[in-house]
């Protein structure tokens, strides 16, 4: 439901990176408006205030000219002008001049009551200029007005008599609006061209950013993150394996619990918490971190203490690319002790049958003489039978071994060394005076003494004739001591047979010990508060000797 959900909303066009990128725009489209529409205002006034300058400077230039000083006073003292004479005088054409080099609208100089001396229209010159005069009352004055030429910013500027500073005139100058605005829209232009060219920048950053966000998440919504990280608790946290992640780098990622407590890690809480941490620096198992290295596809045996774990290391990849490795731990401790035990139990099963399969062959032989009649014949192999016991239990000195669950267990191992060659016998010193204690007690005996015998077995296998391997039990209280001799060629030095990387391994195949029986069986002695060692190694004379001590496994009610 949760996926055909997400997948609905991306086909509806609502990918959560599809929103983020149309909020990119949009935040980008107003700020590009806005800051658009700001740079317009400042361009606008910078314009204008240009433009007031401009004239402003123009005007003071015309006013401080000694000429237009002289005819103003001149024209100022005079009740009547005389516009004909001034249309065709010089300040008429250095008032035109003016204006045609600055490329004003206007260069206007009138007399102090207001009356133009000149204007661009010469029939202007004469008339009462249109707008308020007010540089008449000496001071200078900008203003954006309307006048006979149309809207234009004009400055206004007194005009004082030589040698005086009574004003006898004013200066107006103004540039035409028209023309600032089109300067205005050219500098507009741009400004929108860079708003665009800056739209479509961040239209082409928005899209890759978009894309690295869906590469990043690998297309996932949050919502789908969310729930993968809630899911990756719950199945993390809710299984009894050990799990750890590492990245493409090798930095681990994650752990679970059980991985920390599989492994002896430190806590989450600790400086020393793996998570963050290189797999080679982070104090794993040595074994481990070479499989790690080495990507091994088979599954990896580690032991770490008293604990025997199975290590699988899986590769990552998703759409090609490489995500890292995923490390599964299982403890598999207590199923190979299991797998121990099981095999006695097999080995029992297996002496039960074919000791059933004597006693029926035995049967047959005596129904065969009582239908033919033949009594006391079959009287006197009833008797040969009995005073004889079992024909198939070649283990010398059974007899000695009282308690019947543990001399049942030794026939069956005995049946399977006569099959091999080998001679199984109890040895004379054997003092075994109480039973075992319980059925659990039992299974623990015979899981330790039969990987003891079988061991003891595949060493005497690569020994010449005669091959024998003897059993030593010695009851103490209710600690049973075992030890195997054998008539193998012994343990060399360098072999270390409780070590499963080397019994594991073809170093130990063709001499003592076989499989990863020795290991548990000295865990599982441990775990009584017993153990199993090499009490000889053995050598030139003779096999080597392995030795159990299992406390509180036999009853302390004495047999015999």
């Amino acid at each position: 439901m949760r996926s055909t959900t997400a997948t609905s909303r991306r086909l509806s066009g609502k990918h959560f990176a599809s929103r983020i990128m149309r909020l990119q725009f949009a935040v980008l489209g107003l700020l590009i408006l806005v800051v658009t529409a700001a740079t317009i205002a400042v361009r606008y006034d910078q314009v204008f205030e240009r433009a007031e300058a401009t004239a402003l400077g123009i005007a003071r230039t015309v006013a401080a000219d000694p000429q237009v000083r002289q005819v103003a006073a001149e024209q100022a003292e005079r009740e009547r002008l005389d516009a004909g004479s001034l249309r065709r005088g010089p300040l008429q054409a250095q008032a035109e001049a003016v204006r045609r080099d600055t490329g004003a609208a206007f260069v206007v100089i009138t007399e102090d009551r207001g009356l133009r001396l000149t204007h661009p229209n010469p029939r202007q010159i004469g008339q009462r200029v249109s707008t308020d005069p007010v540089a008449l009352s000496g001071v200078e004055d900008v203003s954006r007005e309307h006048g006979t030429l149309g809207d234009s910013v004009r400055a206004k500027v007194p005009v004082r008599a030589p040698g005086t500073d009574a004003v006898v005139g004013e200066v107006s100058v103004g540039l035409a609006t028209e023309s600032l605005t089109r300067t205005l829209l050219v500098s507009i232009s741009w400004i929108i061209l860079f708003a665009l060219l800056a739209a479509v920048l961040a239209t082409l950053v928005g899209r890759a950013t978009v894309r690295r966000l869906k590469r990043e998440t690998l297309g996932l919504e949050p919502a789908e993150i969310a729930q993968l990280v809630r899911d990756q608790q719950a199945v993390l946290y809710g299984v009894t394996d050990g799990v750890m992640g590492l990245g493409s780098d090798g930095v681990i990622t994650v752990r679970n619990k059980a991985a920390r407590q599989m492994l002896g890690l430190p806590h989450r809480t600790e400086l020393a918490d793996v998570v963050g941490r290189h797999y080679a620096a982070a104090g794993l198992n040595e074994r481990l971190v070479t499989a790690i290295r080495q990507r091994e596809r088979t599954p990896v045996r580690l032991e770490v203490g008293q604990t025997s774990l199975i290590a699988r290391i899986n590769d990552v990849v998703r759409d090609g690319v490489d995500l890292g490795q995923v490390i599964l731990l299982r403890d598999v401790t207590v199923v190979e002790a299991l797998g121990t035990k099981l095999d006695a139990v097999q080995d029992m099963a297996d002496a039960l049958r074919a000791q059933r399969h004597e006693f029926a062959n035995r049967m047959h032989a005596v129904l065969g003489l009582l239908h033919q009649g033949r009594i006391d014949q079959a009287r006197d192999y009833l008797r040969e039978v009995t005073d004889s016991g079992p024909a198939i239990v070649p283990v010398q000195g059974l007899e000695t071994v009282s308690d019947p669950y543990l001399a049942a267990f030794i026939a069956a191992k005995g049946i399977s060394a006569h099959e091999m060659g080998i001679e199984l016998r109890i040895s004379p010193d054997s003092m075994l005076y109480a039973p075992v204690a319980s059925a659990h007690d039992a299974q623990d005996v015979t899981a330790v003494l039969g990987n003891m015998l079988d061991n003891a077995f595949t060493a005497s296998l690569g020994a010449e004739a005669p091959r024998w391997v003897e059993v030593d039990l010695l009851s103490e209280g209710s600690t049973l001591h075992l030890a195997v001799a054998d008539s193998g060629a012994g343990i060399t030095t360098a072999q270390d047979i409780f070590n499963p990387a080397v019994t594991t391994g073809s170093q130990l195949g063709a001499g003592h010990g076989h499989g990863v029986g020795l290991p548990l069986i000295r865990r599982l002695a441990r775990a009584r508060g017993g153990d199993v060692w090499v009490a000889d190694r053995g050598g030139e004379h003779g096999g080597a000797v392995i030795a159990a001590r299992l406390p509180s496994v036999l009853s302390e009610e004495r047999k015999g």
